[in-house]
C-alpha cells in the first residue's frame, strides 16, 4: 500500500559491494528516498476472486508524518454499499499500529485488535497489517541475493506479526521496492508487486500495486491517481472525530 541521503552514505553504498550487514542500510535508504511530510492519493481497486469475479472499489488515502511515526486515513468512495467506510491508522516507531475502522451503516468505529490484523480489509487482498507502516528498527534484515540490478533481502519481524519473514526486492538504480513476498510457518501468504514507477516531486512512486493472496487464490490491483506529496494537512485531520465525520 505508499510511504518513505546522506552524501557520505550514498558514496559508501555506491563505492563498495554491499555485504549482509549492510542490508539495513539499503532499507534505510529506501525509506529516506520516500520521505515526505504528507501524501494524498485517490485509488481504484480491482479485486479478482474465485471464478474470476471482479469487484471494483475506489478509496482516498491521506497520510501525515515521518515513516513509521505517521497517521493515515483511507476511505472508500465507490461503490455505494461501501461508501464512507474508513480506516484510521496511527503508526508507532516501536510497536504495531493502532487502527480503527468506521462503518457508517452502524454509526460507530471498531478498534482492530492485534490478533485480527491478518484478516482481509473489507473485501480486498490487503490485510490490516499490510496497510500499516513499520519502521526499519522493528525488523532484522539480511542480504540474501544480488540479481544484477536488484538486491534481494530477507526481513524478520522483531515485533508481533502474522508473517515469520518476508523477501524484498530493491532496485539498485533508485532504491525502489519492487516486490515483497511474505511468509508464515506454512509458506507463502502474499506477494506484492510495485509497478509503473514515475517521479512525483522527486520521489520515485509506483502508480500500480498488485497484491496476491496465495491462500485464497485472489488478487487485488490498486492504481493510483491524483497523487500528491507535501500538502498542508493537519494532525486534526487524523483523529477519531475526523474518521467519524468523514473529513
Amino acid at each position: 500500500m505508499s510511504s518513505q541521503p546522506l552524501v557520505w552514505l550514498l558514496g559508501l553504498l555506491m563505492a563498495t559491494p554491499l555485504l549482509a550487514q549492510d542490508a539495513r542500510q539499503i532499507i534505510e535508504e529506501v525509506q529516506k528516498r520516500q520521505r515526505s511530510e504528507s501524501q494524498h492519493y485517490e485509488g481504484t481497486l480491482e479485486v479478482i476472486g474465485g471464478g474470476n469475479r471482479i469487484a471494483t472499489k475506489r478509496w482516498t488515502f491521506d497520510r501525515i508524518g515521518s515513516f513509521g511515526n505517521s497517521k493515515s486515513i483511507l476511505r472508500f468512495t465507490v461503490p455505494a454499499e461501501v461508501k464512507g467506510v474508513g480506516l484510521l491508522i496511527i503508526n508507532h516507531p516501536d510497536r504495531a499500529s493502532d487502527q480503527w475502522m468506521w462503518r457508517p451503516a452502524i454509526g460507530r468505529e471498531q478498534r482492530i485488535a492485534l490478533q485480527d490484523r491478518s484478516t482481509r480489509f473489507f473485501g480486498t487482498d490487503f490485510s490490516f497489517e499490510d496497510l500499516e507502516e513499520r519502521d526499519v528498527a522493528q525488523f532484522d534484515f539480511k542480504l540474501v541475493g544480488d540479481e544484477g540490478g536488484v538486491w534481494k533481502l530477507e526481513s524478520t519481524p522483531r515485533k508481533s506479526s502474522q508473517y515469520t519473514r518476508s523477501l524484498l526486492w530493491v532496485r539498485k538504480e533508485n532504491y525502489t521496492m519492487i516486490k515483497v513476498e511474505s511468509y508464515n510457518k506454512k509458506g507463502l501468504v502474499r506477494s506484492i508487486d510495485y509497478r509503473d514507477f514515475e517521479q512525483v516531486k522527486g520521489i520515485w512512486t509506483a502508480r500500480t500495486t498488485a497484491i496476491q493472496d496465495v491462500t485464497r487464490n485472489s488478487r487485488t490491483t490498486l492504481k493510483y491517481d491524483k497523487l500528491e506529496y507535501n500538502l498542508p494537512l493537519k494532525d486534526a485531520d487524523f483523529t477519531l472525530d475526523a474518521l467519524r465525520r468523514g473529513t
